[in-house]
């Protein structure tokens, strides 16, 4: 389908509005690419009618690069009860092909780290030399981790790498730090971005995904997020890498070394791809309220390229037939 939810778009503009005339005083910093200017009129904006073709293709809508949809749930999969939400969107057709729950607030999980990896490729120093904090190590033994220490050191890119491949909940604390000097500092940068970016109905505390019930999100808006970050090649190579050998030195300048491999059963090989279906990579995501979740950039046999994603599938398999399904549908 490729109809306007008009209560989203609502949101939307309203959230342009707001933003751009610097309303509320956490958010006066956020700008965007192709914002509304309060000033200039409703024929400009085609609002109303106008004669004049000098008018015509001056002022680009906020959702005119999305797959835009409305609320309804369209062709539902006889698989759709193992998840509590999913949707598929080609972006060279601008269409969401198939809808379920797309507007329903569900929690992100590690999906959380699509938009912690967004922002440390747009305002951070690859290069840049992080040391893990105790706050960064100190994660829970249970916890997806890279296995960092206190006192480790780092580049930016090589924290990116477990963050996105290892899922490293350590990974996104130090990033976190690195970036914004605090956990709370870069979590406010999140909410910022996220919401000149369209995600409206996400609300983040953390960079990693750890459970919270004021943390969370829609598939709509993490289709938002992650189509934001794969416009950067750097992203798209975090997804796309299966294993990564990172060296890096200890507190007390000893070199380490460790090999990180990519959480996505498609990038291992352990999971077959649908026929006519390419996996480019993706991010997955659990816990117990999340559920498992998966985003998937994918390319069709038509060269079209396809994001999915599923949340909150009642285990790891039933996550992955699901997702075969959904694929295999819009092969192309």
């Amino acid at each position: 389908m490729n109809c306007t939810n008009k209560k989203r778009m609502a949101l939307l503009f309203t959230a342009c509005v707001l933003l751009a005339s610097g309303c509320g005083q956490a958010l006066q910093e956020v700008t965007f690419s192709n914002a509304y200017h309060i000033y200039d009129t409703s024929k400009k904006y085609h609002l109303i009618s106008s004669d004049d073709t000098s008018m015509q293709d001056t002022a680009p809508f906020f959702a005119s690069d999305y797959c835009v949809a409305e609320g309804a749930n369209t062709n539902e999969s006889a698989s759709s009860y193992v998840a509590e939400a999913a949707g598929v969107f080609n972006l060279a057709s601008k269409e969401v092909p198939y809808a379920q729950n797309l507007y329903e607030r569900v929690y992100p999980a590690s999906t959380t780290k699509i938009l912690t990896a967004y922002l440390a490729l747009k305002y951070g120093d690859l290069n840049a030399v992080y040391t893990v904090s105790h706050q960064a190590a100190d994660q829970a033994s249970d916890s997806s981790v890279c296995h960092l220490k206190e006192g480790d050191q780092m580049t930016l890119h090589q924290l990116l790498y477990g963050l996105m491949m290892q899922s490293g909940n350590d990974a996104a604390i130090a990033i976190a730090e690195g970036l914004s000097g605090s956990v709370e500092a870069f979590t406010d940068l999140m909410n910022q971005e996220a919401k000149a970016l369209g995600a409206v109905d996400s609300h983040f505390v953390n960079p990693n995904g750890l459970h919270d019930d004021d943390h969370y999100t829609t598939v709509y808006d993490l289709y938002l997020l992650f189509q934001a970050a794969i416009q950067n090649e750097a992203f798209v190579d975090l997804i796309h890498t299966q294993e990564y050998t990172v060296d890096y030195l200890d507190a007390a300048g000893m070199p380490v070394q460790q090999v990180w491999a990519s959480t996505n059963k498609y990038l291992l090989g352990t999971e077959d791809t649908p026929s006519g279906i390419t996996v480019i990579g993706g991010k997955t995501g659990t816990t117990n309220a999340a559920g498992y979740c998966l985003v998937l950039l994918s390319e069709n046999k038509a060269g079209e390229q396809i994001v999915s994603i599923i949340m909150k599938a009642d285990c790891r398999n039933n996550l992955y037939y699901y997702m075969n399904e959904l694929l295999r549908g819009f092969a192309g």
